[in-house]
């Protein structure tokens, strides 16, 4: 299951993915992690996938991680007396208000007094991914008169955007709560939340997880893109969710924030996902677009952790297609030589502490020289994650006993996980990195590797040392025969 590649794929699963055969397809075809969508299916649907997946992971022998994207509050007008909608016509006068009778071509309801209480004369709706937009003229504690400057169909439960302001919304909902809870249950690796707009909505979401699940914020706003550093912070990963990022933003300033975002993850050595129409064509043709393929490998150029999948592998009728194309895109991409002169010309130096320095140290080394991997022991993934950091030339090989860690690195760049038993010394540490490293074809006896560990071990960020190792038989005898 060793990829030849670094950049990690996300698939999600839906009606078209949840059998047996076709997700354990998916992941001899290049899945990494695979997405459970929170906003569609039961959690029966869920909780068979999920057992589905643990059983392909258990049948490869190789960890798997599982990511739960939770909905969000979704803002939507109500509905219409005419089951088909209304036209609306540029430059005409159209109402929100809290009233929920049938809407007609004057007048919808909008059942969501958050929004009412934040709107401003002059702040912008934008209806259904943004094909009608509203401009508030004068509005209320329960009502908005509005202007259409871009006209189109409205029909029943059409979502809304509000990009101008911070809307008063919690970003988990009651429905999210549930979600959150049963994920955790289940025993995901990592919760998404959705429609993130300041740090608080991640803090929320961290207490609710205790722990049991990484949270990583899906950056779809341009309240998220203002506060990113202090929501990165308190973050364990991000998501560029360009979806209704393209919508709430002028199309033109994603690609410049997804450039911005990946490389502020990167410095934060947090794991980042750039998601959302990666090969949408996909989902109907066995073919992506030239236009697609060029946008998942911009995404890899620029360092991303992670591409993802959506509904090209949950509801797609080229479902293992879609993750062969992304798996052979990602492996042209990283053996062309411009893309290593484009990660190292965009490596930041960071060298804060003891652990930043090792790592550091360890690819400079692994490049200067001819050693084959870098085996780091991280029990918490911390140190997996700064030399993932490093973007070093060479594999890494991340070692750890807690089965909980190695999957959730399945989402952190490069990152090779191996779970091993537990280690008390860093001889035997030195000896396990040597046997994964020969064992997963990395290095032969003639070969050898750096290993990086933390002593005392078993204690999270503590790394503070580093070895150049042989891969020779006489280190792994000498060592049984203790």
């Amino acid at each position: 299951m060793r990829r030849h590649r670094n950049v990690k794929i996300v698939a999600t699963l839906g009606p078209a993915s949840s059998t047996y055969e076709v997700i354990r397809a998916l992941a001899e075809a290049g899945a990494d992690v695979f997405r459970l969508n929170m906003s569609h299916g039961t959690h029966d649907e869920q909780r068979a996938r999920h057992e589905i997946i643990r059983k392909v992971e258990a049948d490869l022998g190789a960890p798997i991680g599982i990511l739960a994207d939770l909905q969000g509050p979704k803002l939507r007008v109500g509905v219409f007396a005419n089951d088909e909608g209304e036209e609306l016509e540029t430059g005409q006068a159209f109402r929100l208000d809290l009233d929920d009778a049938p809407g007609d071509s004057t007048r919808v309801q909008l059942p969501h007094k958050e929004i009412f209480d934040a709107l401003e004369p002059g702040a912008s709706l934008l209806v259904n991914d943004g094909k009608i937009r509203l401009k508030v003229r004068e509005c209320g504690r329960d009502f908005a008169e509005c202007e259409v400057t871009v006209g189109g169909t409205i029909s029943n439960r059409k979502g809304v955007n509000v990009p101008d302001v911070v809307l008063p919304l919690h970003a988990l909902s009651d429905k999210d709560r549930k979600d959150l809870e049963f994920a955790c249950e289940l025993g995901v690796d990592w919760l998404a939340l959705s429609f993130v707009q300041r740090p608080a909505d991640m803090i929320e979401a961290r207490e609710l997880a205790r722990g049991r699940a990484a949270v990583l914020a899906k950056i779809e706003k341009p309240a998220a893109v203002k506060a990113f550093d202090d929501i990165l912070a308190v973050s364990d990963g991000i998501m560029v969710a360009r979806g209704d990022l393209g919508v709430e933003l002028p199309v033109q300033n994603v690609p410049p924030i997804q450039k911005q975002l990946v490389r502020k993850c990167r410095t934060a050595a947090k794991p980042v996902i750039v998601a959302t129409q990666m090969l949408e064509s996909m989902i109907e043709s066995p073919m992506p677009t030239r236009a697609e393929v060029s946008d998942v490998a911009a995404a890899i150029y620029e360092g991303t952790d992670a591409v993802m999948l959506s509904a090209e592998s949950a509801a797609g009728s080229f479902p293992i297609e879609a993750v062969r194309t992304m798996d052979n895109v990602a492996a042209e991409v990283e053996s062309d030589p411009t893309y290593r002169e484009i990660i190292e010309s965009s490596r930041k130096i960071t060298r804060r502490s003891v652990a930043d320095g090792i790592v550091s140290a360890a690819r400079e080394i692994a490049e200067a020289t001819d050693i084959k991997a870098i085996a780091c022991f991280s029990q918490s993934g911390t140190t997996a994650s700064l030399v993932a950091r490093e973007r070093p030339r060479v594999p890494i090989l991340a070692l750890t006993s807690e089965q909980d860690t190695a999957r959730r690195l399945c989402l952190t760049w490069g990152c090779a996980c191996v779970i091993v038993e537990p280690v008390d010394r860093f001889k035997m540490a030195v000896v396990a990195a040597v046997r994964a490293a020969r064992a997963e074809n990395l290095a032969g006896p003639q070969d050898t590797i750096v290993v990086t560990a933390g002593v005392p071990f078993n204690t999270p960020g503590s790394t503070n040392i580093l070895r150049v190792a042989p891969c020779e038989e006489r280190l792994i005898f000498s060592a049984d025969a203790e």
